[in-house]
């Protein structure tokens, strides 16, 4: 941790002068995670293995310094343990900037000891701001279409993989690497705990507000120096910055220990390379996408909800910003829109849905599960975090293209009713509905 007296210095003026900076790169559509019960901290362990940890439940508080300090010194030791090593840092299909970012900074870590890291994504870049981020900063992350996996050395990644802002839920890779027999190292996320999770270390913090603060803070407590003369270290800071904001929505939902970041990293990232990501222009399929929500919604109880119909897949970050927009509509509090993503490549397909909300009293987690349940292996179709939470239900027997133009609005039309008719029953529950409709 850098001296006191620098960072109240810092944070007043990094604070105010992000807020400045109007964006949201978030894509939010929520893992499906497993029905389980919250995992205490610390967890027990055999005596020549390194302990997990798993942040209690409850708010940030500098009195937490000793046992973040211990997690950090774990940390240390097991990436001592890796030396020389590769390991495979493995992202959710639909990887945010958080997650870019933290990915990013967990890399130039592990490179002190001589450990060498893949950073992949399974899914797509369709974002703007998330293709911009990559672009600009040279971001090192592949995608790896699970077509591919079969021609790679999966044995060369002797340290395991490490799990980046999600737990394994959320990447079509993990079957494949579990079956290869490549066991999970690490885990470092700032969602629920989604099951049971086994690997040698395990850092989850539900309240706080970005994956991108707990990389912080490791470089804060020295696992790495920044350097301002390091184009990596300061490409690697703003994307940091970034993901942060993104998280906590340009720092209005930040905490105490998000500003403490956002001050330490204000030291090292480059605003104007942090402006050009936010100013990147929507595409027009966005537009489309943010059009037909407008044409399609319905507004009940200051709940806007629209279905837009059928996406390709490499359009599917226009969901969560179409909601963005239209939670923006007064006496409107929160928004879902929803669509059907084909995906090409598995030739399956999914209906995909953002919610947005500026309710405070409003648990996008709760309200998602409690709609649309869970799946047979008892892994929720939707969840969420503070005003933002997502859900993915896939098609099944009905998933796949047709010729038949007919069909396809037929099949929409079923699907687009079922939604409806599941949010609307949370929404009004004295009402009523039949086919998603009153």
């Amino acid at each position: 941790m850098q001296a006191n007296s620098l960072t109240k210095r810092n944070n007043i003026s990094t604070s105010k002068s992000l807020l400045a900076v109007e964006a949201d790169s978030s894509t939010d559509i929520a893992p499906p995670v497993a029905s389980t019960e919250s995992i205490e901290a610390p967890a027990q362990a055999a005596p020549d293995t390194i302990p997990t940890y798993v942040s209690p439940s409850f708010a940030y508080d500098t009195s937490r310094s000793r046992e973040q300090g211990q997690k950090v010194e774990t940390l240390r030791q097991l990436l001592e343990r890796h030396r020389g090593e590769r390991q495979l840092v493995v992202l959710q299909d639909f990887p945010d900037p958080d997650a870019l970012s933290s990915a990013w900074a967990y890399r130039l870590i592990a490179q002190q000891y001589e450990i060498q890291c893949d950073i992949v994504y399974a899914g797509t870049l369709s974002h703007q701001e998330n293709i911009a981020l990559v672009k600009l900063t040279s971001l090192p992350v592949q995608r790896w279409a699970l077509p591919t996996l079969k021609s790679r050395d999966l044995t060369l990644y002797r340290g395991g993989c490490v799990l980046i802002d999600n737990q394994g839920t959320t990447s079509q890779l993990m079957p494949s690497l579990q079956e290869a027999g490549i066991a999970t190292a690490i885990v470092i996320d700032h969602h629920s705990a989604q099951g049971d999770i086994k690997a040698e270390f395990v850092d989850i913090r539900p309240y706080t507000r970005a994956t991108a603060t707990i990389l912080t803070q490791y470089l804060q407590a020295g696992l790495l120096k920044l350097d301002t003369n390091s184009s990596e270290h300061v490409k690697c800071a703003t994307a940091l910055m970034h993901g942060l904001r993104s998280d906590t929505n340009a720092l209005r939902q930040a905490q105490e220990e998000d500003f403490l970041a956002a001050a330490y990293l204000s030291r090292y990232y480059d605003t104007q390379l942090l402006n050009a990501v936010l100013q990147s222009s929507r595409s027009k399929q966005v537009m489309d996408v943010i059009e037909r929500s407008l044409k399609n919604r319905i507004v009940q109880n200051n709940f806007s909800i629209a279905g837009v119909g059928y996406l390709r897949y490499d359009d599917r970050d226009a969901i969560p910003q179409a909601a963005d927009f239209l939670v923006t509509e007064e006496n409107v509090h929160t928004a879902v829109v929803y669509g059907i993503v084909h995906d090409e490549d598995e030739d399956i397909e999914l209906v995909i849905g953002s919610l947005r909300t500026t309710k405070i009293t409003l648990d996008p987690d709760e309200f998602l599960k409690e709609a649309f349940g869970q799946d047979p292996h008892g892994r929720f179709f939707g969840g969420g975090r503070s005003q933002a939470g997502g859900f993915e239900i896939p098609l099944g027997f009905l998933s796949g293209f047709t010729e038949s133009a007919e069909y396809s609005k037929m099949k929409w039309g079923v699907f687009d009713a079922q939604v409806k008719q599941k949010l609307l029953r949370l929404i009004s529950p004295d009402q009523h509905y039949h086919n998603g409709m009153s």
